[in-house]
């Protein structure tokens, strides 16, 4: 009989698998509605769905092994980064879904969250205000006019599996729909700085570095309260604090 093994848990969510069905249980029930509609549009391999009913949506598992985790050993080629970061142009040049996704928010709503934040940050003593004043700083090159792009929305490369040089799928489109490209490939790559200009290979096409950096910074002070409350470490090694002090 197949293990269940929990792939990851927390209030909000959680995915199991067991053989070689991955069953996510999702609170909001539209989040599972935006990851299938998101599937079928994206010019991308993704998961096959076995099944959906209220809650939960059954996925069959992918061929290849992802490229890491965040604060984890990255793996693959450069050629397997570059094809990464082809399929992620392929995404980004398809025809917009209807709907905003993560990468979507607007610039009034980002500057107010992050304000909120930082505050935080400091307040409570969470993280020096040099660090935070630093980042907040090097995170105003992401507040910026774009144009709307096909986006995944959670881009991280737990998310992008390869076999050999191969992209073989992406999972986890929950957070999908229009929004900033670069806001994907800032999140591919927030770690794992040394495969950067392989991804930026792959995708083709001139990338403002600035940008990807304001967004690395962006992102991380962002989700550390997140992170804390929902019971993982922000401050492991290569993890967001990380990538915070790496600014510096």
């Amino acid at each position: 009989m197949d293990e269940v093994e929990v792939v990851v848990a927390h209030s909000e969510r959680a995915t199991l698998r067991v053989g070689d069905v991955f069953l996510k249980v999702d609170a909001d029930q539209a989040r599972i509605d935006v990851e299938v509609e998101a599937m079928s549009l994206a010019p991308v391999p993704t998961p096959e769905v076995l099944w959906r009913k209220p809650s939960v949506l059954a996925i069959a598992a992918l061929p290849g092994t992802t490229l890491g985790r965040l604060g984890g050993p990255s793996t693959g080629s450069p050629a397997a980064w570059a094809a990464a970061g082809a399929a992620i142009r392929k995404l980004h040049d398809a025809p917009l879904p209807s709907r905003s996704g993560q990468a979507g928010r607007s610039i009034v709503a980002l500057v107010a969250e992050l304000d909120d934040e930082c505050e935080w940050l400091v307040t409570n003593g969470v993280l020096p205000a040099d660090l935070v004043t630093r980042n907040r700083q090097v995170a105003e090159a992401a507040l910026r006019p774009w144009t709307a792009a096909f986006t995944h929305g959670d881009l991280q490369i737990a998310h992008v599996f390869v076999d050999g040089d191969e992209v073989t799928g992406i999972i986890d489109w929950s957070e999908a729909g229009q929004g900033d490209a670069l806001y994907d490939l800032a999140t591919f790559t927030l770690g794992n700085e040394e495969h950067l200009d392989d991804v930026i290979a792959g995708y083709g096409t001139d990338i403002d570095l600035d940008v990807i950096h304001g967004w690395w910074s962006l992102r991380s002070l962002l989700i550390v309260r997140w992170l804390i409350e929902h019971g993982f470490d922000p401050f492991a090694p290569g993890c967001e604090v990380d990538v915070l002090r790496s600014r510096m």
